[in-house]
Parts: C-alpha cells; sequence; structure tokens
C-alpha cells in the first residue's frame, strides 16, 4: 500500500548571509534565488518547486531578518515575518560560529503555536565536529525544535536525502504546482534578479544595498530570440561610475555574463541593453517598491 502524497510550504529563515539561497537552491535542484556574498541579497520571497514522487515541496527562500533602515527593509523584514506564518514548515538556519543577538533576533519572531521548526546548523564544513557539541546543548532549549540538523548547503554534506525528510513533516495533499515547474516566478522576474547577480559580484563591498534591477522591456520575437531592456538604479552619482567602470568595462563584464546564464535559462539568443541611472532615495520609494515586487506581502 502506497503512502499518501504530501505537499506544503518550506520557509527558509534566518539572519542576513546565513546561507538561505544557496541552500534554496540545492533543495529545488535548479537556480531559483541569487547568491552573493553580502548580506540582505534576497529581498523578495523566492518560491522554488520540487517533486518528488512522494509530494511536491515548495521552498521559500525568504529576506534575512535584520534592523531595518529603509521602507525596502522594512518590508523585506515584513514578507519574511509572513512567510512564516503561511508555512507548514520552518528550517531555521544559524552558523557553527554561535547563536548571538541577530540569531536571538529572528528566533523572537518565529510564530508561537505555529508550524513544526528544524534548526539547521549550516556550514558545518568549516568546524570540527565536536566543535558543535556545545551550541546544539546551548540551543536545544530556547525553542522546542523538532529537529537538528547539521548540513553545508555550499558543499553538500548531510544533505542526501534531505528534501525526502523535509516532506515527511508536511500535511497530505497533492502537488500544488505541475511537476516540471521549478518556481513560481516568471521569466521577467528572474531577468532582473540575474542581472543584478552580476552587478553585485562586479562591485563588491562597494553598493550592494543601494543598487536594484527594473526591467524596462521584456519581448520574445521569436522562438530564438529575446529582448531585453533593464535600468539598474544607483542613488547616487559616484556610485553610477562604480557601476559603469573604466570605458564601461564592468558594465559590459556583467551584461556579458547575464546574458550569457539568460540565455541558458530562456533557451534561445538574448539582447540585453542595460542602462544605469541615478535615483536618490529609491529605498523609500513606494513607487520603485512595487515596481520591484518588494511588499509586506512578499
Amino acid at each position: 500500500m502506497s503512502l499518501p502524497a504530501r505537499c506544503g510550504l518550506v520557509a527558509v529563515v534566518g539572519r542576513p548571509n546565513v546561507g538561505k539561497s544557496t541552500l534554496t537552491n540545492l533543495l529545488v535542484g535548479e537556480k531559483v534565488t541569487i547568491v552573493a556574498e553580502i548580506p540582505q541579497t534576497t529581498r523578495n520571497i523566492i518560491r522554488g518547486i520540487r517533486t518528488l514522487p512522494s509530494g511536491q515541496i515548495v521552498v521559500m527562500d525568504t529576506p534575512g531578518i535584520h534592523k531595518p533602515r529603509h521602507l525596502m527593509n522594512r518590508l523585506m523584514v515584513d514578507t519574511s515575518a509572513g512567510a512564516m506564518r503561511a508555512a507548514d514548515l520552518i528550517l531555521f538556519l544559524i552558523e557553527p560560529d554561535g547563536f548571538g543577538p541577530a540569531d536571538r533576533a529572528v528566533l523572537d519572531v518565529l510564530p508561537a503555536g505555529g508550524p513544526p521548526v528544524l534548526l539547521v546548523i549550516n556550514k558545518v564544513d568549516r568546524v570540527r565536529r565536536e566543535a558543535l557539541l556545545p551550541l546544539i546543548a546551548r540551543t536545544k532549549d530556547l525553542f522546542p525544535f523538532a529537529e537538528v540538523l547539521l548540513i553545508s548547503a555550499l558543499t553538500g554534506e548531510n544533505t542526501g536525502g534531505l528534501a525526502e525528510k523535509l516532506l515527511a513533516h508536511l500535511p497530505e495533499g497533492s502537488p500544488a504546482f505541475p511537476p516540471e515547474e521549478f518556481t513560481d516566478r516568471p521569466e521577467r522576474f528572474l531577468a532582473s534578479e540575474i542581472i543584478r547577480e552580476k552587478i553585485l559580484h562586479h562591485t563588491r563591498q562597494e553598493i550592494p544595498h543601494e543598487t536594484c534591477v527594473m526591467i524596462d522591456a521584456f519581448e520574445t520575437t521569436s522562438p530564438t530570440l529575446t529582448k531585453i531592456e533593464a535600468s539598474i538604479l544607483v542613488e547616487k552619482e559616484s556610485q553610477k561610475k562604480i557601476v559603469i567602470g573604466r570605458e564601461g568595462s564592468l558594465l559590459k563584464a556583467a551584461g556579458t555574463e547575464a546574458r550569457e546564464e539568460l540565455e541558458k535559462l530562456l533557451g534561445c539568443q538574448v539582447f540585453l541593453k542595460l542602462w544605469v541611472s541615478v535615483r536618490e532615495g529609491w529605498r523609500d520609494d513606494a513607487v520603485v517598491l512595487r515596481r520591484l515586487e518588494i511588499s509586506s506581502g512578499g
């Protein structure tokens, strides 16, 4: 007798830069959310879909919980809190170097009487296993975690069969999405995120939070060609010069990398045109944030 199918929402939460996006991509088996070595890279709820023989998990990558300074950041934190309330299972990620005030801030917003929460200690490839014992002992009394998992999302350590393990915590139900889908985000949104990722990689720590990407045009002109035009917003003229680079070198390099990844995603040739514009205070501009789909509803 076969077991009933299961399906549900899994929210991946934690402080910024703890590895939520890397884990989301690993669980889905596809790149659905961008990854950068800076905090607060994820600004929206990114849903990735993994269909298994015994059911389907919908993984929600969430913005890191942090102290907000702008409207954008307040909406990001509200989005994460909303994802926790909607979830059937929560993965609370921490790092093996300890449980600090930023982790406590996340713990404090976990919904009371909500879904089961698994404590996931990520990046365990960085420490000896015996060094984790005090951390496990310290955290087990902080919250009634359903389980403690020790993994490395980056290397894949201890992640074999992880999706199936999560599925066992989800309610019975039919799949919410067709089995061939791996995200509910449209190609237009994915394009903006891919472009932003390449900008972040090239600018590093210089302008990570002061930049965003808005798609101005997305047109599939034929089965073999898609034309995309995008605006890269920054807050200062000096940041515009950084993004463009000397004689346009940085913008050209980021654009080339984005175009190549988009061609793999879309399965066709991509014509990509990028502009850089200064828009002071865009992180507190509700009109811009709506276009970026950054809202308390995710």
